[in-house]
């Protein structure tokens, strides 16, 4: 079978025929491009909707197209159960026992036979466990836990950070986050709060607003602190008193104190942080299709969890700059409750504003639900893709219908669509795609992961074992030498030529306590970095400290370490109070420090370099700071365009050759049956003329007369025109399967030309190299060399 997944298609199945009851010749391949307009898919249980959506989410893994999965059934960690080798023991951890007992087997005997079924399953539909390794190999698949440890956990600590400028400078988009995070928050402490009227959405909405409008960030504790005294002094034009008396306020606040005290609660301030772009990318900038399992949470949890992630994406999303390509996928299974007609809970605000506005970013929205009744149908209008399955009762059917018949071109048949949904079986999906010129029916290939059915906590940490990335390690910029003595002094008085700079303090200070300072020796700079062939012309601030000794000023350059700090944080007086540390002699001589200031820019000159990576392939360069993580990324996802920008114009380029040869072969074949037509009409022609011929002599005529003679002859030319129509059915027989080969041969043709268009664009595996840009003399800038104070 042809590997298209690779040229941005996905495969999906094969076109059925729902009045034969029979599959139809080739195959059904989605073009990931058309999943930018989103997509719903509907069908009951027992349709075979989960292994579509399952099915796509192998191809656009394959693709290298990374997706964030919200499962709230907890049956999607299934795509982690991919077995390349498709042996009994693979399977045997997990198989349903309940369901080998319903058919009479061991454990053992109903492993042996999934292994046999997903065997012949996969061959059936031209897959195997190559395909399965390299979809393995494709993405990084992880099932992550808010709330529990079963899988990796997720921290919703950073969810009250304060947005990136994008959001904040977006009013409308603001909003929007502060009112889904205050009735997110309040529906988990069991309040239902109206926007509008309830004063404790309006006190919270007010605090966060506060803080992020400054760019603060907020953390729950921090909420529990503000909300007991808020920095306000009026709700509205009313004081804060007697809009929301103190009284109440605590009472709230106990609220949120217990829910932060309660044991289970410190789950869900561990884990890693929830953000979008270590959920979709691994440390390395590998591809993750990364599942967010709700099931184990109760109905407050999952809206508090789904709402915040949703609002997350968005602010994730308007970091990403425009495509057309398919960068991501935010796939939801059973949107029940997130997205109704008539209700507001807080999903359903962050979930259309991912539909009218993702497509600009490539972000696709994928939502599934067998409950079709419950769904906001206007909102779905942005879902350029439906795949409608099998449904339960003529209720959901209507409901689809009308939902559709808004999204259908004119023309749209509803009686005879509703006749074909009545009748489609497992399996069986009604495809409807706006960029596609009519819709299709077809049945669903046989997925590559295992669909055992959902999986509880003990079978998920079972899968996840192994799985889990340690924390890393604490960063920070290092002190320039290890920490002085902690007992000091008064500070010296020194010469006023003597520049003298002190590091802010890092983390919390007891108030009233002395801080005690150590001395180094301190340099600032600006190095610029230029390189025209690499579009490179970058400047950088570097802080540097080395440590002081005994000597001349025996403050070494070489054993310099940088500052965690930038020169506008250096500020001229210390914090008081303050304690130094003895300072040595020779640090008390202005003269050395002209001295330290050349060997500063000299050294800088020599150690200083812009470290940059550069893919071998296409020559492209990362930008300055530019992690190799981000890097290969964005390597990616420009390839992915340039890639289906080839890809279409190289369709382009052999559509036309490939109609007129359809066409030609149409003809030939029209020409085949006409000249068949009219040898068979020369044949029957001549049999009846031999026959009567004979007939006449059989009937007893004593000789033969001229009429005789010359029927026979009519006869004998009618035998011979029936033999030169035969020829000219071969010719044109011939002449048409010439035409058929010629079509094979062009269409083996484009395959070859796109099979070297994949290897053109396979960003992922050329090497990337790391480059190191060195700074031109003229680019150092010493901006200040003197006396550092650094606080113990």
């Amino acid at each position: 079978m042809t590997d298209y997944e690779t040229l941005g298609l996905f495969y999906l199945g094969r076109p059925f025929d729902v009045e034969r009851g029979a599959p139809g010749e080739g195959l059904v391949l989605y073009d990931s491009r058309d999943l930018v307009t989103h997509a719903l898919c509907v069908g009951m249980t027992g349709s075979g909707k989960t292994g579509l959506c399952i099915a796509l989410l192998e191809e656009a893994a394959l693709d290298g197209i990374p997706a964030l999965v919200i499962d709230p059934k907890g049956d999607l960690g299934n795509l982690l159960l991919t077995f390349p080798e498709l042996r009994p023991e693979d399977f045997r951890p997990w198989v349903n026992v309940d369901d080998a007992r319903r058919k009479g087997l061991d454990p053992d005997a109903y492993a042996a036979e999934q292994a046999k079924a997903w065997r012949e399953g996969l061959a059936a539909w031209g897959q195997d466990g190559e395909r399965i390794r390299r979809l393995q190999a494709a993405a990084d698949f992880v099932v992550f836990t808010p709330g529990s440890t079963a899988g990796r956990p997720l921290s919703v600590l950073d969810s009250f950070a304060a947005p990136p400028a994008a959001v904040r400078e977006d009013e409308e988009l603001l909003r929007e986050r502060i009112a889904s995070t205050a009735t997110s928050l309040l529906a988990l402490l069991g309040v239902d709060a109206d926007p509008v009227r309830s004063r404790e959405h309006v006190l919270l909405s007010t605090i966060l607003a506060e803080a992020w409008r400054a760019g603060r960030d907020l953390d729950l504790a921090a909420l529990v602190g503000q909300i007991r005294t808020p920095p306000i002094a009026k709700l509205g034009v009313i004081d804060l008193e007697s809009a929301f008396p103190a009284k109440d306020r605590f009472e709230l606040a106990m609220s949120l104190n217990t829910l932060l005290a309660a044991p289970g609660f410190a789950a869900w301030l561990e884990g890693d942080p929830l953000d979008v772009g270590r959920l979709l990318y691994t440390p390395e900038g590998k591809p993750r299709v990364a599942v967010v399992s709700i099931a184990h949470l109760s109905d407050a949890e999952r809206m508090f969890l789904v709402s915040l992630l949703l609002s997350q994406v968005i602010a994730w999303m308007r970091g990403q700059a425009g495509t057309t390509s398919l960068r991501a996928i935010v796939y939801m299974d059973e949107i029940f409750g997130y997205f109704p007609p008539v209700a507001n809970p807080p999903s359903k605000g962050p979930l259309l504003t991912l539909l009218k506005q993702a497509r600009a970013f490539g972000l696709g929205v994928v939502l599934a639900t067998q409950n079709p009744v419950d769904l906001d149908y206007k909102g779905l209008a942005n879902c350029g893709t439906w795949f409608i399955g099998r449904l339960q009762t003529e209720r959901d059917r209507a409901r689809v219908l009308d939902g559709l018949e808004g999204a259908a071109p004119a023309g749209f048949d509803r009686a005879r669509l509703e006749r074909m949904l009545s009748s489609l079986g497992p399996r069986i999906f009604y495809l409807h795609n706006v960029h596609d010129d009519e819709p299709t029916v077809f049945e669903t290939r046989w997925v590559m992961s295992y669909l055992r059915g959902p999986l509880a906590r003990p079978e998920i940490r079972r899968l996840m074992e192994g799985r889990r990335e340690t924390a890393p390690a604490a960063t920070g910029a290092a002190a320039a030498s290890p920490p002085g003595p902690p007992g000091g002094g008064a500070r010296p008085v020194l010469p006023p030529e003597i520049p003298q700079l002190f590091a802010p303090i890092r983390g919390a200070r007891t108030p009233g306590t002395a801080v005690t300072y150590r001395p180094v020796l301190l340099g600032t700079a600006r190095v610029r970095f230029v390189d025209a062939r690499a579009g490179v012309d970058v400047t950088r601030p570097v802080v540097y400290a080395a440590p002081l000794g005994e000597g001349a000023l025996a403050g070494d350059w070489e054993r310099a370490e940088p500052l965690d700090a930038a020169e506008e944080d250096l500020a001229s007086a210390p914090e008081e109070p303050a304690l130094f540390v003895e300072l040595p002699a020779a640090a008390a001589q202005p003269k050395a420090y002209d001295a330290r200031r050349k060997a500063f820019a000299a050294w800088l000159h020599r150690t200083q370099v812009l470290p940059l990576h550069r893919h071998a392939a296409s020559g492209i360069v990362s930008n300055p700071g530019e992690a190799e993580r981000e890097f290969r990324i964005r390597l990616a996802q420009e390839a992915r365009e340039r890639r289906d920008a080839a890809v279409e114009a190289l369709r382009k380029r052999y559509a036309s050759r490939i109609e007129a040869l359809e066409e030609r072969i149409r003809r030939a074949d029209q020409a085949v049956a006409r000249e068949t037509e009219q040898a068979q009409q020369e044949k029957v022609q001549a049999a009846i003329s031999i026959g009567m011929t004979l007939l006449g002599s059989f009937l007893g005529r004593k000789r033969v007369s001229s009429g005789t003679i010359g029927r026979a002859g009519t006869a004998a030319r009618g035998v011979g025109r029936s033999m030169r129509q035969a020829g000219d059915v071969r010719r044109a027989e011939a002449s048409a399967a010439a035409l058929r080969q010629d079509l094979a041969e062009l269409e083996a043709e484009f395959e070859r030309e796109a099979q070297a268009l994949e290897r053109r664009f396979d960003a992922a595996s050329a090497p990337i190299e790391t480059v190191s840009l060195e700074p031109a003399r003229g680019n150092v800038e010493v901006r200040a060399v003197g006396l550092g104070w650094v606080p113990v």
